[in-house]
């Protein structure tokens, strides 16, 4: 991998009304399209120049000065590419929407630095090493499947982070959970580390805030096929807030507590239900508002095999 990717090479004019602010903030207004992080380190290594000097990112500017980008984007990590394949859905010069499988992790860590998303992108999309986490802007779990949006260009990036931060993306998920619900609601509870088991998320009084919309889809003799949709995005929310609500999520070894079933189950459901291998939870719909273009759009996953055949066993109970 090669230690310098992109070159980026921007200019603007400080305006006169601008007179007496700060380099950093008229910067950040007049390059929007970047981070303020990113600008501040340019700023600080000499790659974003006032008339070709460079100065604090303190100094107050007088208007009419020329700023200039002259940066070289480097590889953000030193993670290899393998060739893994991918199920894409849409792609462009600015984004690719992936429907990803179970047993997929996302980002490598510590026990899984190959085999991952990040790992097959870096391999399809070899630019994608100089955006950071190769362009990956939110996460499903390991076993969650469905519609995941990457970035393709540092632009783009900074837009869909920005999205995701003001709560404007649109992400609906599909679940099948224990217990029968007698209609839909919103659980709004704080989600933070498990104060004992540090490997699980809770809810917590300090937590972060964190809500899920939740309605009911299909009510079988001891489940429930529901559709659910993030207004916050905390690591494993849904699985949390629906355990919290004493609606675990089908298949979750780690929220759904000891396996429960109802009486009177077929030896076949039985099976169904104890071999099911992974969360039953489904990325079902993904929309956003375009990086480049600014137009809303929107997609849809069918549910996978595994979860159509649960549903299919459920309702012949």
């Amino acid at each position: 991998m090669t230690d310098f990717i992109d070159l980026i090479e921007q200019t603007a004019t400080v305006a006169a009304e601008d007179c007496g602010r700060r380099l950093d903030q008229i910067a950040a207004e007049q390059f929007s399209e970047f981070s303020r992080s990113r600008l501040q380190q340019w700023i600080k290594s000499g790659e974003l120049l006032v008339n070709g000097q460079t100065l604090p990112a303190k100094h107050k500017l007088l208007g009419g000065e020329e700023l200039s980008i002259s940066a070289q984007l480097k590889a953000e990590g030193d993670w290899q590419a393998e060739d893994i394949p991918l199920k894409i859905v849409f792609e462009d010069e600015h984004i690719i929407v992936i429907n990803k499988p179970t047993n997929f992790v996302v980002h490598p860590a510590a026990g899984n630095r190959e085999g991952t998303l990040l790992n097959a992108l870096l391999f399809h999309f070899p630019q994608l090493a100089s955006v950071p986490r190769a362009g990956i802007v939110h996460r499903l779990d390991k076993d969650t499947t469905g519609l995941m949006v990457v970035a393709k260009t540092l632009v783009a990036h900074t837009d869909l982070v920005a999205q995701l931060q003001a709560r404007t993306v649109n992400r609906e998920y599909e679940a099948i959970v224990s217990g029968v619900m007698t209609g839909g609601g919103c659980v709004d509870q704080p989600i933070g580390r498990h104060p004992k088991q540090r490997v699980k998320m809770a809810v917590v009084r300090d937590g972060k805030e964190a809500r899920t919309h939740y309605k009911v889809l299909e009510r079988f003799a001891g489940h429930s096929y529901i559709r659910l949709k993030l207004e916050t995005g905390r690591t494993h929310q849904i699985r949390v807030h629906m355990a919290n609500i004493k609606y675990p999520i089908v298949g979750d070894d780690v929220y759904g507590g000891r396996f429960r079933i109802h009486k009177g189950v077929s030896d076949q459901l039985r099976e169904a239900l104890h071999g099911f291998g992974r969360q039953a939870l489904h990325a079902r719909e993904l929309g956003l508002v375009h990086p480049h273009t600014g137009e809303f759009i929107s997609w849809k996953s069918e549910l996978p095999d595994d979860m159509q055949n649960l549903l299919i066993a459920l309702a012949e109970e």
